[in-house]
């Protein structure tokens, strides 16, 4: 596996690009906001849904808050002062929705909208994946927190797959499962078996995988924050998301 991630200029982030909106480069800027808007759409559908609306609205509500997002005004107004996408787009969905949502324009817009791929994605996706949550007793914040950081993990080992996959490395499914749990040594005895490895050998292996996946995990949650000082706090606030299951 590779070597620990170098250092890097903390602005060439996806979300530090979006703050920098009024700069020479709102195109980029527009592209990146794009890009994390289709990455992290699922935890606010869910927040959506948590708050009572039928799968439709909330598929309608989730669309046209990114629909106006999205708008060249809308991120041309963002302005540099650092802080984390995740809270940015909580509280702006929340004032969306108590302020700007009205059932009558909703659905003349609706009517007016090309539907875009983003689009696409929350009307196919979004239901499927609230109807999948497990746990069905939690407020709309805390579902919200807890879906936007299993889809920081998912988006991380989905990285670390194409990675593998690209190097031709057939490890990765057997590794899978052991790289955010604790040490289990009859399962870690019993895939090192089946890859052929003696049980040192596969925790050499192990031990790289998970190295290489924290380094993605921390890029991840990087380009969500405004500020190198903040992802340390980020991942403190995701994991302990994680841990009130």
């Amino acid at each position: 596996m590779s070597e620990l991630l170098p250092p890097r200029e903390f602005t060439t982030t996806r979300w530090s690009v979006v703050l920098r909106a009024g700069g020479a480069s709102p195109e980029q800027a527009h592209a990146a906001l794009e890009q994390l808007c289709r990455d992290y759409w699922y935890p606010l559908y869910a927040f959506v849904r948590r708050k009572g609306h039928s799968p439709e609205d909330a598929a309608d509500l989730t669309q046209d808050f990114f629909a106006k997002l999205l708008a060249h005004d809308a991120i041309q107004s963002l302005k540099q002062e650092g802080g984390r996408f995740r809270s940015f787009l909580l509280t702006a969905l929340d004032r969306f929705l108590i302020n700007d949502w009205q059932k009558s324009n909703r659905l003349k817009r609706q009517g007016e909208r090309q539907q875009t791929s983003l689009e696409a994605l929350i009307t196919e996706s979004g239901e499927p994946g609230y109807l999948a949550e497990l746990v069905h007793e939690e407020t709309p914040e805390v579902l919200f927190q807890r879906a936007w950081a299993e889809t920081i993990l998912t988006r991380v080992l989905d990285r670390l797959a194409r990675e593998c996959e690209e190097r031709g490395e057939t490890r990765f499914p057997a590794v899978k499962p052991f790289l955010s749990a604790g040490e289990d040594p009859p399962a870690l005895a019993a895939t090192a078996a089946e890859l052929g490895l003696s049980l040192p050998a596969f925790k050499s292996v192990l031990h790289r995988f998970r190295q290489r996946y924290r380094e993605l995990l921390i890029d991840e949650v990087r380009q969500t924050v405004g500020s190198q000082a903040e992802v340390a706090e980020e991942l403190r606030s995701l994991l302990g998301a994680l841990q009130r299951l």
